[in-house]
């Protein structure tokens, strides 16, 4: 049954990613207060190169050094001082995680870019094109990541013993992937969409990695890449529900139905962003309405929503305003709570 499956307890709500600031311990401090059900490592985009997402990963990366160019992050011959810069970055954060989490025994989830968008913003080390123009160094690098990811997830594992790990891929380029839609170096002409099949394998092989119960985030146009996801065995599904036009809930009723767990983005970035500015247009109940209508449109039992799905906002916050970030996160918990409610007086 899905309580069975999934490591969060039923009327869960958590965050993608992100979070405004500079300031590991303060972002920690903020998740775990306000997500105690399901927190997870906050990543710091504005401490700047090496902190984003694909420099973050490319620290994870296994004898596939990086570096900064003007033009972003670089596959080449030896590691440059930002990839060091971004090393610096996962200590702080996995020592200040450890410090937080002392005596933590329930789910955490931590974050890594996946193979799709990784090779889709990595450039070759011979050309200017991203990496996702040559399959070869696609399939170097998912191997290189899964493996960096294994030794992470392990130093997790040490570092909170008492925790159940959840580890989420972030996949935003996956669709134009799919889809030839990634412009090359140049920008007059795109990467020829790879074969779905392929996908799959490389995010088999990376979602494989951990031994651990996975998520991919994918926002925009998430439905387009619904099938390779479930195929590559990912325990969960992560989108933004206002992308998700309702003649495409028979898919979500597919994952739900083949047992995927489901991370419903229903609080959209703008509102978040103004969750600091007084009264509110958006209330966490009818975030939940949002979820519960969604879900019955699929048709599945109801009582299986509270179990199978969690409440998070549509993306990361790390461009709101710390106040709004941290009242986002309180709206997902009070919504996710309701949403548990409003199944159980209709059961």
């Amino acid at each position: 049954m899905a309580e069975q499956r999934f490591p969060w307890s039923a009327g869960t709500a958590t965050g993608i990613g992100s979070m405004p600031g500079t300031d590991p311990a303060e972002a920690c401090r903020v998740v775990f207060g306000e997500l105690p059900d399901l927190p997870y490592l906050p990543e710091l985009p504005d401490r700047g190169p090496g902190a984003d997402l694909t420099g973050r990963t490319a620290a994870l990366l296994v004898d596939l050094p990086v570096q900064v160019t003007p033009a972003g992050w670089k596959l080449t011959d030896r590691p440059g001082r930002d990839l060091t810069r971004a090393a610096g970055f996962w200590s702080r954060d996995l020592d200040t995680l450890e410090e937080t989490a002392s005596g933590y025994t329930g789910p955490v989830k931590i974050q890594v870019c996946g193979p799709w968008t990784l090779a889709a913003t990595l450039e070759l080390s011979h050309s200017a094109n991203p990496a996702l123009s040559d399959l070869g160094a696609v399939a170097d690098l998912a191997a290189s990541l899964a493996e960096g990811l294994a030794a992470h997830t392990a130093d997790v594992r040490k570092r909170i013993p008492g925790a159940t790990m959840l580890v989420q891929l972030d996949e935003p380029a996956l669709p134009a992937a799919l889809a030839g839609r990634v412009p090359t170096a140049s920008g007059l002409t795109t990467v020829a969409a790879v074969d779905r099949v392929v996908v799959t394998q490389r995010l088999a092989t990376v979602l494989a990695a951990p031994s651990a119960a996975t998520v991919v985030h994918c926002c925009g146009r998430a439905a387009a890449a619904f099938g390779e996801i479930m195929a590559a065995g990912a325990t969960a599904v992560s989108f933004d529900l206002d992308l998700l036009p309702v003649r495409e809930t028979d898919r979500v009723a597919e994952l739900a139905e083949a047992g995927l767990g489901l991370l419903v983005g229903a609080l959209p970035t703008a509102s978040a962003a103004q969750l600091d500015t007084g009264p509110q247009s958006l209330a966490p109940r009818q975030t939940a309405e949002a979820v519960v209508s969604m879900w019955r449109r699929t048709g599945l039992a109801t009582d299986l929503l509270a179990a199978q799905v969690v409440i998070t906002p549509a993306c990361g916050l790390g461009r709101v305003s710390p106040a709004a970030a941290t009242a986002a996160l309180a709206h997902c918990r009070e919504a996710a709570r309701v949403a548990a409610e409003m199944i159980e007086e209709h059961a």
